[in-house]
């Protein structure tokens, strides 16, 4: 551990979890003017299986946490997570927590015989030092995926369901199911390819009072939704859609249907990621949703991996 008031570098455990969060949300208010990082975001973040071994941050004056970052394996990918504040001194910060994101990735490629694709996901658009760092490691800007905020003050439209569509909550006999559609996914982002670590993500959604709801067609899956609320902040956690039901609305009627449970479990507003960050996006959205804001989130994909 550095003395205090020098620059060092921490495992999560040895800081204050409202450090985290005081990170993130001047990270987003540094860089769009609004934070949305709530406690329950870095909770969710922090509680994932390996986390304390796949995490670090560097702190300087005052014990406070200036970068952070992360790694989650995900079968035959690592999926990262780097966050950095602007000014002097971020660069520098960004560069040393990407060495030890990389250096754990080599750890992990002798330790399992197999090279990791490696992807650092969540980027904000407007973002002036990781993207550049990334870009001096090898990496390559990715797919995109749009953030909107909702409203939910105002009520949400009923769900619009297919025909034969059947809407209910999925339960823990469901995680198979949820599963199989996760992996079948068209989603540009990483999937969890271990049942057994998608089943404790599901297990720790249930824990916090989480949603999930699955819409079948026919008695066929066809999409899932999975949410979250704490206290008036709700969160899209993940939408998928099977590929042989898409164009049918069963994306937009699970949307409509789980921001309607985050409304009634008290949230008044939601965030909602999407898999594209095409503006187009949010000129449909905000036909029907009550949308107050929108960013641009970028994953970038190491080129040799």
């Amino acid at each position: 551990m550095a003395p205090h008031g020098q620059r060092g570098v921490r495992r999560p455990a040895d800081v204050p979890l409202d450090s985290l969060v005081r990170l993130v949300r001047s990270y987003e208010e540094n860089i769009t003017g609004v934070a949305t990082c709530t406690r329950e975001d870095i909770l969710l973040e922090t509680g994932h299986p390996g986390y304390e071994e796949n995490s670090w941050c560097l702190t300087g004056p005052g014990d406070e946490v200036i970068a952070w970052a992360a790694l989650s394996p995900r079968g035959g990918t690592v999926d990262a997570a780097l966050t950095a504040l602007p000014g002097p001194h971020g660069q520098s910060a960004a560069r040393t927590l990407l060495c030890l994101v990389l250096d754990r990735v080599d750890e992990l490629e002798a330790e399992h015989g197999r090279p990791y694709a490696v992807t650092v996901g969540g980027v904000l658009r407007g973002d002036t030092v990781v993207p550049s760092v990334l870009k001096e490691a090898g990496f390559v800007p990715g797919a995109s995926s749009g953030q909107y905020d909702i409203d939910l003050k105002v009520p949400v439209l009923p769900p619009l369901l297919p025909d034969g569509g059947r809407l209910r909550p999925a339960g823990p006999d469901d995680d198979d199911t949820l599963h199989a559609l996760h992996l079948r996914s068209l989603s540009k982002g990483p999937k969890t390819q271990d049942a057994t670590v998608f089943r404790a993500s599901r297990n720790r959604l249930r824990d916090r009072g989480g949603v999930t709801l699955l819409l079948e067609v026919e008695g066929r899956p066809a999409g899932y939704i999975l949410a979250q609320a704490s206290d008036t902040e709700g969160r899209v956690l993940d939408l998928c859609v099977a590929p042989a039901f898409r164009g049918l609305g069963i994306g937009l009627a699970l949307l409509t249907a789980v921001l309607a449970d985050l409304r009634e479990l008290g949230a008044a507003r939601a965030l909602v990621t999407l898999d594209t960050g095409d503006p187009s996006e949010y000129e449909a959205l905000a036909r029907v949703l009550a949308v107050q804001g929108a960013r641009v989130l970028t994953r970038f994909d190491r080129a040799d991996g």
